[in-house]
């Protein structure tokens, strides 16, 4: 996509923002493989596009947890363009950037329904990982 065309959506209240991914794997061709198909289904989200990418080299990694001790680490870097906040927080949602950074527009300004999507998708994530027993809200009474 040409810089014309991207900012021509950003002024119509596209999100440009930076993200970096890593991914772990205990061998290269695994590392690879699952970024790469990571990506891939990112590009495939609506509202959503990926309008530069930079995977980095893979690296060996000794003892990145106590059970493992040896794996390969990945990292790309994106920029995206995401129609709106609740698909930019949805994308970190389920996509999982070590980092991210918006980069423009300067001001995000959003409708109660949007702010009211994105708090329902972050109470689902919540009740997800609940029902997954990976955790949840503590209620202290």
């Amino acid at each position: 996509m040409d810089n014309e065309k991207i900012k021509k959506r950003i002024k119509d209240g596209w999100i440009k923002s930076w993200m970096m991914i890593e991914v772990l794997a205990v061998n290269k061709e695994a590392t690879k493989d699952a970024l790469e198909k990571h990506i891939e289904k990112m590009k495939k989200e609506n509202k959503t596009m990926v309008i530069n990418e930079d995977f980095q080299e893979i690296r060996e990694i000794e003892n990145p947890s106590p059970n493992i001790e040896k794996a390969y680490s990945q990292v790309v870097e994106l920029e995206i363009l995401t129609e709106t906040f609740d698909k930019l927080m949805f994308i970190t949602m389920n996509y999982g950037p070590s980092a991210i950074e918006i980069l423009e527009p300067t001001h995000i300004k959003m409708d109660m329904g949007e702010a009211q999507g994105i708090l329902n998708s972050i109470s689902s994530m919540i009740h997800k990982f609940a029902a997954a027993g990976m955790g949840g809200v503590v209620i202290n009474s």
